[in-house]
């Protein structure tokens, strides 16, 4: 990866209130490699400079509205043979079995797995407010915990101060529990799955069976349709997809037209051509 040398040269030679798009494009493109994390270089820059700018300290943002560069769709998302695999490897009632249920049917991201517990439970409803955007939005999940993951959770693996405790009857840490997650898929052959990927797999399904932005929204705790119009479009483009495959099939109107062989032809008309016979030669 290149080193942060040449960018500290590109910035130095700049004083602050002078920089321009091209520069915040230098500097992303040479202190990192990676789509993604040339991304986050430039997010950085935009904050401080938005900063500056609501300061009084700079004019302009030179880091708005640049594209983001593609990184392609991050973690992997489970397929349902990877969910049943995994369920065939740890039975109901194990620790495996409950991070899988929690993470599938709440969509909590790993931060908020490894707290979520009895006292977020009232009345089968979760009530809980996402770590990620708790300085962001403020936005408070709230959804009912589903009869199948109600019945895991009793099935006794659940811990008395979270639902996933650690063998120490412990909380998690977020670290540890993606640690244990990546042990639990790896015993299921599962090398490519987190807990993330869940996330993923579950919105995908539920927009496949109809939900809406606005639910989607609701479910993940996301405030806008960035997200859930991923799923959505997708999940449309499926349905679509599979009501209109039956118009690559010819009509009998289209095999009508087909080229016959003048032999098959014949043959189907029933028509004979008169034989000429041969002429000998004396």
């Amino acid at each position: 990866m290149p080193n942060a040398s040449g960018a500290a040269a590109i910035a130095g030679r700049v004083p602050f209130a002078l920089m321009e798009r091209k520069h915040v494009l230098e500097i992303r493109d040479e202190i990192r490699s990676t789509a993604g994390a040339q991304n986050e270089v430039v997010k950085v820059i935009s904050a401080m400079f938005g900063w500056a700018v609501d300061a009084g300290v700079a004019a302009v943002n030179p880091a708005l509205r640049i594209k983001r560069l593609y990184s392609g769709d991050g973690f992997h998302s489970w397929t349902v043979d990877e969910f049943e695999a995994y369920k065939a490897k740890h039975a109901s009632g194990t620790k495996a079995r409950l991070a899988l249920y929690l993470a599938m049917f709440t969509g909590l991201r790993r931060e908020d797995l490894s707290i979520v517990g009895k006292q977020h439970v009232k009345a089968g409803w979760l009530t809980i407010r996402p770590g990620k955007t708790e300085k962001k939005t403020g936005v408070i999940v709230e959804l009912p915990i589903l009869p199948i993951l109600q019945a895991e959770i009793d099935a006794g693996a659940a811990g008395a101060m979270t639902f996933l405790e650690s063998e120490w009857k412990r909380p998690f840490t977020v670290n540890t529990l993606g640690n244990k997650m990546r042990d639990w898929c790896d015993q299921a052959g599962l090398t490519e799955c987190s807990l993330h990927g869940l996330r993923k797999l579950g919105a995908s399904i539920a927009a496949e069976n109809g939900a809406t932005d606005e639910e989607l929204m609701a479910i993940y705790g996301w405030v806008t349709k960035a997200q859930s119009t991923h799923y959505t479009k997708k999940a449309r483009r499926k349905l679509i997809a599979g009501r209109a495959a039956h118009k690559l099939l010819f009509t009998p109107e289209q095999k009508m037209d087909e080229v016959v062989p003048p032999d098959q032809a014949v043959e189907e008309s029933g028509a004979k051509t008169e034989e000429k016979p041969n002429k000998i030669s004396a």
